[in-house]
């Protein structure tokens, strides 16, 4: 069976910590989408179109801002570094729904995501995703 948490896909931390803000962001979206969707699976019988519309409210930018403040006492001093980078790398885009600085945060939040992703930090990953649901 194919696992997400498999020590073939980590990187060392220094090394994942250096990438770029935007790459790790890539991956943050896609785990913390993966993740709202294996929650809202779990408990709900609804059909697709309900399941999806339940993701995009928890996956949405404006959403993605408002928990990051909300881990930010929590949040060590690297991964604030982390955060403080990520929210300062220069887009070419915005969010159609979210002001420009959720949307710096929510890059921010999903950069934090993909680096404890890429690094191996499962365990800090989960209890911080478990804190946002």
């Amino acid at each position: 069976m194919f696992n997400l948490f498999e020590d073939k896909f980590v990187i060392e931390e220094n090394t994942a910590f250096q990438l770029n803000p935007q790459s790790l962001a890539f991956l943050g979206d896609a785990v913390f989408s993966l993740y709202v969707r294996l929650k809202i699976c779990s408990h709900s019988t609804a059909k697709s179109g309900v399941l999806h519309k339940k993701t995009t409210e928890q996956v949405k930018a404006t959403h993605q801002s408002e928990l990051l403040i909300k881990l930010l006492p929590i949040l060590t001093d690297k991964e604030q570094q982390l955060i403080k980078r990520a929210r300062n790398t220069k887009v070419n885009n915005m969010a159609k729904h979210a002001s420009a600085e959720q949307y710096k945060l929510s890059t921010a939040f999903e950069a934090l995501l993909g680096y404890l992703y890429i690094s191996g930090n499962f365990d800090r990953l989960k209890y911080l995703l478990e804190q946002c649901i």
